[in-house]
């Protein structure tokens, strides 16, 4: 059972905001008299904000903050474990053009890129809407490969201890997400190699998305928008088609809206007119013979 969560004391923590408060003006070279004429507070009360007595209310803080141009975040939350270096890094990139931000991401995943490559490379994680094939090409490269075969969507509902239907109609659809990140998290800490299939609306999620391409070698399992719908009917499952007449329309919608997110994949294996045999060879073909060789040695010397 989760424990409760712990909340700081109530004196301690208005003492570290209004050392915050006090920090950060100093920093700037403001004086208390600037920054009420800025925030429109009297003096007395950002004395009593900085001395730690003051129950200051959110609107009021967002003045605060506005007034000395940092994130109101950076004022109320707990970053009392922080390097120095992190906060000076974090707010050198705060000042960055968005087209300098994207060359920092650039040079930072260049740089990193290559020590995590061969983690990275032995994890494989399929990627596509429902019926493109991922649970039944997965379990059977896992096989081929000797490796665990992990279904995301299943992992989850051992996590909640529900179906997935019942997650959806008892929380929220946040809810379902963090979950679905934390639980891909454990998994990439628990297992070096594994095949993965994860679910269809993933990549909606940038944060968790962007965890599984930095932490597998991803491929996207093509198909045309019928052949997704005749094999989820195939399977009984019409989510989230049921009762819609334009379930086909609603799913074209869908796959328009993620291709350039399915894209992002390192490879696409199109499964459109296959048999499993078919599919299986394609899958086999777009994977490096290098990946398919680590992962094959790797998983011989455990």
């Amino acid at each position: 059972m989760t424990a409760p969560p712990r909340f700081p004391d109530k004196d301690d923590y208005l003492a570290q905001l209004g050392e915050r408060v006090r920090e950060e003006r100093a920093r700037r070279g403001m004086t208390r008299k600037i920054l009420a004429r800025d925030t429109g507070l009297s003096e007395r009360y950002l004395a009593q904000l900085e001395a730690g007595r003051g129950n200051i209310s959110i609107a009021l803080l967002q003045r605060v903050a506005a007034a000395l141009n940092r994130p109101l975040a950076r004022l109320v939350g707990d970053d009392s474990g922080e390097p120095a270096e992190l906060r000076q890094i974090v707010d050198l990139l705060r000042r960055l053009t968005p087209e300098q931000l994207a060359e920092v991401q650039s040079l930072i995943g260049a740089h990193f890129a290559l020590t995590k490559r061969a983690a990275r490379d032995r994890r494989i994680a399929l990627i596509g809407l429902r019926g493109a094939g991922k649970s039944t090409l997965g379990s059977r490269l896992a096989q081929h490969l000797r490796v665990p075969f992990i279904e995301l969507d299943a992992e989850i509902e051992r996590d909640f201890g529900l179906s997935l239907a019942e997650i959806f109609a008892l929380y929220d659809q946040p809810a379902y997400r963090r979950c679905e990140r934390r639980v891909l998290g454990e998994i990439v800490e628990r297992e070096p190699r594994f095949v993965l299939a994860a679910g269809g609306s993933i990549v909606a999620e940038p944060a968790t998305y962007q965890d599984l391409l930095g932490h597998c070698f991803t491929v996207w399992l093509r198909a045309a928008p019928a052949e997704h719908m005749s094999r989820v009917q195939l399977q009984g499952d019409l989510r989230p088609m049921a009762d819609n007449n334009e379930a086909m329309a609603d799913l074209r919608r869908i796959l328009a809206a993620r291709e350039p997110l399915y894209a992002q994949a390192d490879v696409t294996v199109d499964t459109a007119g296959h048999v499993i045999e078919a599919s299986f060879r394609a899958l086999l073909a777009a994977l490096p013979q290098g990946l398919m060789k680590d992962i094959a040695s790797s998983a011989e010397s455990w």
